[in-house]
């Protein structure tokens, strides 16, 4: 057997504790960043933490603005209005701040504002990334209040492409964030609905990451203890909002999933992509749900490595007592077993599987993902 040939890298700086917030300004400075934009969403926009961290900012006299016009999926208009607000103030670089809809819109306003391509040239497409002017790039500093995405160490951004309703992933080595600040904090006031979801989008990561078929045991070993984290803590951060320690562990297994998933993804995502581009549902939500299916699909691919998965994580009855606790974790913080619960139905089943085959992420199934076995997984998730 030969030895596998791959390629491999590892996030940033990351400033990582309780009340860490205090140090943003210092993160600019030391990026060279004078005149910061601040991008955040809708949702976030009028909140304590972001004027806080707005004032923060000012206070250590930077010339700071923000940017919220940004939807739950992000669409290439919102881009568009920020590259301009961006360019019109003459920033000189971004505070990404939020979920991963305010994370992943700072790193593409960033990335696109000295760009001269449209943003659709760089999408993660063989070497497309190498098409970017790499020099006008502009530094970020990252602070996500989620615990899900893991946006705030990833190299690319989602965005929808409205014409033909498609998530489609934006990739360039240097969309990773320069400095990341993870205060658990910032993350005491989510609604226990987006703590679900965005803490069963961090699970999701650790498991496709593992199972994917790449060779990265570096990765894989991230994975695993990214998973423990979110079984131990996932539940308690739901009913003890305050409990900072537990927040600390669900943040620390958010940007452990996007670290480990350069392994790859797999069909939970290239399923959740078109649900979420034609239902306009929550990504880490949808995840949850696919989820089960998924495991069930790739069962044959999965089993032996799902059953050491268990033992490591100390779970009984191996592939099925695992598949057991992913249910029970999602009953115990209020995942809809199946997509109805999302408002989702049937109707456009031949569409989405058909999108489903050929996201990006569908190449890391250890399973191959036939138009077919994407309709089963659908339909079995549908009920």
């Amino acid at each position: 057997m030969s030895t596998p040939i791959a390629n491999w890298s590892y996030p940033t700086a990351i400033r990582f504790g309780a009340g860490r917030i205090i140090e943003v300004a210092d993160a600019c400075r030391m990026l060279g960043i004078t005149r910061p934009l601040l991008v955040t969403d809708s949702g976030l926009a009028a909140q304590p933490i972001t004027h806080r961290t707005q004032e923060l900012l000012a206070s250590a006299g930077l010339t700071v603005r923000s940017f919220s016009d940004v939807k739950p999926n992000p669409v290439a208009a919102n881009l568009e209005t920020g590259i301009a607000a961006y360019r019109e103030a003459g920033h000189d670089g971004v505070v990404a701040f939020g979920g991963g809809s305010g994370l992943d819109m700072g790193k593409l306003i960033a990335f696109m504002a000295g760009q001269t391509r449209p943003v659709w040239d760089f999408e993660d497409v063989g070497d497309w990334w190498t098409r970017a002017d790499a020099s006008r790039i502009a530094p970020i500093v990252a602070i996500p209040t989620t615990a899900g995405t893991g946006s705030e160490v990833g190299r690319a951004g989602v965005l929808t492409d409205t014409d033909t309703h498609t998530k489609k992933v934006i990739f360039h080595p240097r969309m990773m964030p320069s400095v990341v600040i993870c205060d658990p904090e910032l993350t005491v006031g989510l609604p226990s609905r987006i703590t679900a979801g965005t803490g069963m989008d961090a699970l999701a990561h650790c498991l496709e990451a593992y199972c994917a078929p790449a060779y990265h045991p570096l990765a894989e070993g991230i994975a695993v203890e990214g998973m423990r984290l979110v079984f131990r803590n996932l539940r308690r951060v739901i009913e003890h909002p305050a409990d900072l320690d537990a927040r600390g562990h669900m943040m620390s297994a958010a940007l452990m999933g996007a670290t480990a998933f350069q392994k790859g993804l797999g069909a939970i995502h290239a399923l959740s992509h078109p649900v979420g581009a034609l239902y306009d549902t929550h990504h880490g939500m949808t995840n949850a749900v696919f989820m089960p299916y998924v495991l069930e699909f790739n069962r044959p691919a999965i089993g032996e490595k799902i059953e050491r998965l268990a033992a490591w994580l100390g779970i009984d009855g191996g592939f099925d007592g695992f598949l057991a606790a992913v249910l029970a974790l999602r009953r115990d913080i209020d995942v809809p077993p199946t997509l109805v619960g999302l408002g989702v139905d049937g109707e456009q089943r031949d569409t989405i599987a058909g999108m489903a085959v050929v996201d990006p992420t569908a190449s890391g199934n250890p399973r191959p993902i036939t138009v077919q076995g994407a309709r089963e997984i659908f339909d079995a998730a549908l009920g």
